[in-house]
């Protein structure tokens, strides 16, 4: 397949590109969104994400990003409209994953059944030990994916038996973008298509879904609305094509 043919990435907002979208053309759904989380009160979540996000005393500043100071109810409201659109391009049977952390939990598998997905688990990401501690009580160090499927979810030739616990720590050589998720990360959900699927990313950030997507021999369909990340997305898509994984400082993310 030519290298060109293997991924899609838009630059826009989802609600205006996802309507382009053929229907019942996409394979599996791996979404990481806007949390619009970042503290228990209304004051933390609406500071800028570098606030929010960016640990104390760190080297390298990250761009910001936009969208991310909903309150819990827009937010719900928000992801369902987004996952309906999403429903209607998957193929019947198809997977979908959601990232999500402890605050949204229950606000996402809401979401995704008000969007008549099928919510079947929640897979978990370990971040490890390396998260900032707090003194006298549990690290946050897992982040959390909702999945399921579009209707009956029938077993596929070529998908292994994936782990409901992954483990891996954030790598600064490897987070592009200011919340980025491992390639790893992705890798372990792109499992759930087989090779040859085409993996769509509403919301694809620096492109972390799709380097793991194309890595795994499967294709890749993208969505990004600001600018900087979709220009790291487009470098890191176009190298991973080629079988070559770009460090955060070659694409100056």
């Amino acid at each position: 397949m030519p290298q060109a043919a293997r991924f899609q990435l838009h630059h826009g907002n989802a609600f205006h590109l996802l309507p382009s979208l053929e229907n019942e053309s996409i394979d599996a759904l791996i979404a990481d969104p806007p949390y619009c989380s970042g503290g228990l009160f209304a004051s933390d979540r609406t500071r800028d994400p570098v606030a929010k996000y960016e640990q104390t005393g760190a080297k390298t500043s990250r761009a910001t990003f936009d969208g991310d100071q909903k309150d819990q109810r827009s937010w719900t409201s928000w992801c369902s409209a987004w996952l309906r659109e999403c429903y209607r391009v998957l193929k019947p049977g198809a997977a979908f994953a959601v990232f999500v952390d402890w605050r949204q939990l229950p606000a996402l598998t809401d979401a995704v059944q008000m969007a008549d997905f099928i919510w079947r688990g929640i897979a978990v990401w370990d971040k490890t030990e390396r998260t900032r501690p707090a003194l006298g009580r549990p690290r946050n160090q897992a982040e959390y994916i909702v999945w399921g499927s579009k209707g009956a979810m029938p077993g596929r030739k070529g998908t292994p038996v994936l782990p409901g616990v992954h483990r891996e720590p954030v790598l600064q050589r490897d987070k592009h973008h200011l919340t980025g998720k491992p390639v790893g990360v992705m890798q372990w959900l792109c499992g759930l298509c087989p090779p040859g699927s085409v993996i769509l990313d509403p919301f694809a950030g620096s492109g972390s879904t799709g380097v793991a997507a194309l890595l795994t021999d499967r294709r890749f369909v993208g969505i990004e609305r600001d600018q900087h990340y979709h220009q790291v997305a487009a470098k890191r898509l176009a190298a991973a094509a080629s079988g070559v994984v770009l460090t955060a400082r070659e694409t100056a993310g």
